[in-house]
């Protein structure tokens, strides 16, 4: 991977630590925003799966569907399917409809911590198969 590739694949996941981190800390306040930590999560998988794809110049559309993005790193790594047993694509809905009052919806704390460990685990996953 060349150093202007390298740095871009660095980037998307600096980008991804930072919404991780804003849902992190956010669960730590009395009153959390719980679908704000629910879209960071979505936020922080999805630009893992890009990191991914980049750094094997893999070109995607624009879009927050986790599973569409999971089955273009699948056609690299079959190992990707480990992300469906982790329910990491149930974060889609955190990407787009949640953020919208049209279809108002707050996610419970409970589903705001899930999203945290399935974020977790993503980017624990993805990051390692970037080293």
């Amino acid at each position: 991977m060349n150093d202007s590739l390298q740095q871009l694949v660095k980037n998307w996941l600096i980008k991804a630590g930072n919404d991780l981190k804003i849902g992190q800390d956010e669960m730590q306040t009395a009153e959390p925003t719980t679908d704000m930590v629910c879209y960071h999560m979505q936020q922080c998988v999805e630009k893992c799966l890009k990191a991914f794809l980049v750094s094997h110049q893999k070109p995607f559309r624009r879009t927050h569907d986790i599973a569409e993005l999971i089955e273009q790193c699948k056609k690299i790594d079959s190992t990707f399917d480990t992300l469906y047993q982790n329910q990491t694509d149930s974060l889609t809905i955190y990407g787009v409809e949640i953020r919208y009052p049209d279809d108002f919806y707050m996610p419970t704390r409970e589903e705001a911590d899930s999203s945290i460990q399935i974020a977790l685990f993503a980017k624990e996953f993805i990051s390692a198969k970037l080293l």
